[in-house]
């Protein structure tokens, strides 16, 4: 039996939030998805402490930079320097096209890196884009124990 794709959002906008969850609502794929409002709470999401203590480990993490707190930089940091977290793939998703933080997000160890569209077709063009690449083609780390072939 395929399992649900494990997402994290990481995204203070609730606007941006519901047009992401709206997306991904239409996903060929089954997405199990959890919203981080801030980067303290993406913190505890990957660390699977406080409210996120049961939650399952993301397969894919979309993260804003501009949040409350602890930036995206911060959360992209904290992952990347982490043994256990660093396989997981952090897709940038961002309002911001600045070139300086393009090229510190990528030398943080992000993945990937798009600027948000502002029109709710093109942010779903970009969700379906990111569902076809992550899920469809690339070939994504497991759990220990699960097998690494593809995902769900």
């Amino acid at each position: 039996m395929k399992r649900a794709i494990q997402i994290l959002l990481v995204e203070d906008n609730p606007a941006d939030a519901d047009l992401t969850r709206e997306s991904f609502r239409t996903s060929p794929f089954e997405v199990d998805l959890t919203v981080a409002v801030n980067g303290k709470e993406a913190v505890e999401c990957v660390h699977k402490r406080g409210r996120f203590a049961g939650t399952a480990t993301p397969d894919l993490i979309l993260l804003d930079l501009n949040l409350p707190g602890i930036d995206g930089k911060g959360v992209l940091r904290e992952i990347k320097q982490d043994a256990e977290l660093k396989r997981i793939p952090v897709s940038i998703l961002t309002s911001s096209s600045s070139e300086r933080d393009i090229t510190q997000s990528y030398q943080l160890g992000a993945n990937c890196y798009m600027v948000k569209p502002l029109d709710f077709k093109s942010f779903q063009s970009t969700v379906r884009a990111v569902e076809q690449f992550w899920f469809g083609v690339a070939k994504l780390p497991q759990e220990e124990g699960e097998k690494s072939t593809s995902m769900p």
